[in-house]
């Protein structure tokens, strides 16, 4: 049986490629005075690694299943920590945001292979705990990357922020390269086409999103249209589209997208509205996610013995629930309170993240171990993308409120405050509409079905995973 070891390498590597999507915001002023960059080069230092990472998630993953998890899992981290390096000695805008790129291709490598060792390597007795550390790893980066920027930029040289990820990334080869089973190339042929038309999608669809661009925005539905084109008649399509057949794997990417939008938008403006509301500094509005992190890791293990009893179903819509209720907390924080009156709300989305880390695990088992790769590329596509549209949907709210409270006569702060408001609203009903969606499509199911047709079907009819919610359950009794 494959050891549980092989969770520390996966975990790192989500961790430290998750991290590199905050980790620079808070540093950009002291990167703009070293470099003699303008507004639109600190743009895109910020953004030129999810435009990357994002775009090329589809073929990370489908060259993951083509040439073995572990092969792609080495290759996809040593290009991160090369560009790490040479990130740290850049000492020109231009050159900066190039090594970003080349990170954020070798984060499209990792993640979706680290998915597929989830999928394949661990235990299945394991493997919603595996989920939950996979995904609260994630998470807890997202959280603490401005904790880490603030600190590196206050106390230390920008370039440290760059430097940090050689040695954890060197740590993380070797491990993985212990621990992580080894599986040979598929000898399908490459899909060319799909590769292609997915890649100028997702880049499209990311340039629209972070520059707001209505050309963009075409392009993106262009290329999208061309790419189910290109995969109906494709001989080894990249995405299988008979995937989304199943309720499990079409509701749980759904369901992972609202989370998306929720939390990052909200990730991203509670920066913001510390340091320019609460008027903390970098450092100390860092650290008020702490609180939230420390809930998130604490209860992983939690999550996994209550989607066990109580379902993966229940599990993640409460997960999404209390996130919400944590988010609505924070929104009757105004500006004459003190910053720890947020603590309790941020508590709640710590929890509630937490009790979702199940949702991978669940998607992943329907998925057969030969499409694990691009499957597990989906759900990673759907969750950058949706960070990225998670900021622009929720800023869109916070600036037409914020216009309007201006327009009322308030002042900049008391604005921006109100529009921050109705963001968190907005974030509370996206993930709430999240929670619905995982009660009803994550329901465990059985679909009476032959070891014949499982060899022919690309998404296998079985159980839902390992979870008490499918057993004591015999074929033919329908739904829980």
């Amino acid at each position: 049986m494959p050891s549980r070891v092989v969770l520390v390498p996966i975990a790192l590597a989500a961790f430290v490629t998750s991290l590199d999507n905050t980790v620079v915001n808070v540093a950009l002023p002291s990167m703009q005075r070293d470099l003699a960059l303008g507004v639109s080069g600190l743009q895109w230092i910020a953004t030129s690694y999810i435009l990357a990472f994002s775009a090329l998630l589809l073929a990370g993953g489908r060259l993951t299943d083509l040439y073995g998890r572990r092969r792609v899992f080495l290759v996809g981290i040593g290009i991160f920590v090369t560009a790490s390096a040479l990130g740290g000695i850049a000492t020109s805008g231009d050159f900066l945001i190039a090594t970003r790129v080349l990170q954020g291709i070798g984060a499209a490598l990792v993640l979706p292979s680290t998915l597929a060792v989830l999928a394949t390597d661990v235990p299945s007795a394991a493997r919603h705990l595996g989920a939950g550390v996979l995904t609260a790893s994630i998470a807890l980066s997202l959280a603490l990357g401005p904790v880490v920027g603030g600190a590196v930029a206050e106390h230390w040289h920008w370039s440290w922020i760059f430097f940090l990820n050689v040695p954890v990334g060197l740590f993380t080869m070797v491990l993985g390269a212990r621990t992580i089973g080894g599986s040979r190339a598929s000898g399908q042929p490459v899909d060319v086409g799909g590769l292609i038309t997915s890649t100028s999608a997702m880049f499209a669809v990311t340039y629209a999103l972070i520059e707001g661009s209505v050309v963009a925005g075409g392009l993106a539905v262009a290329g999208g249209a061309s790419f189910v084109v290109v995969e109906r008649f494709a001989a080894a399509p990249m995405v299988d589209v008979r995937l989304f057949a199943s309720r499990v794997f079409s509701g749980g990417t759904a369901a992972q997208v609202l989370w998306g939008l929720g939390i990052n938008g909200v990730f991203f403006f509670t920066s913001l509205f510390l340091q320019d509301v609460m008027r903390l500094g970098p450092t100390a509005a860092g650290a008020m996610f702490v609180p939230l992190a420390v809930a998130l890791v604490v209860c992983v293990p939690v999550s996994a013995a209550l989607a066990t009893r109580a379902g993966v179903h229940r599990t993640v819509a409460g997960g999404m629930a209390l996130i919400a209720a944590g988010l609505i907390w924070v929104s009757f924080v105004g500006r004459g309170d003190p910053a720890w009156a947020l603590v309790p709300g941020l508590v709640l989305v710590g929890v509630g993240s937490a009790l979702t880390t199940p949702l991978t695990s669940a998607v992943l088992e329907v998925v057969p171990p030969a499409s694990a790769g691009v499957a597990a590329a989906v759900i990673s596509a759907a969750r950058e993308v949706s960070g990225v549209l998670g900021i622009a949907l929720v800023g869109a709210v916070v600036t037409v409120r914020s216009a309007a409270g201006a327009s009322g006569g308030a002042g900049p702060v008391d604005a921006f405050a109100s529009g921050y408001t109705a963001g968190l609203w907005c974030a509370a009903a996206l993930t709430a509409l999240g929670g619905a969606i995982s009660l009803v499509a994550l329901r465990p199911e059985v679909v009476g079905a032959t070891r014949g047709d499982r060899a022919r079907r690309p998404v296998p009819a079985r159980r839902l995973g390992t979870s008490a919610a499918g057993r004591g359950r015999r074929p033919g009794r329908g739904r829980s």
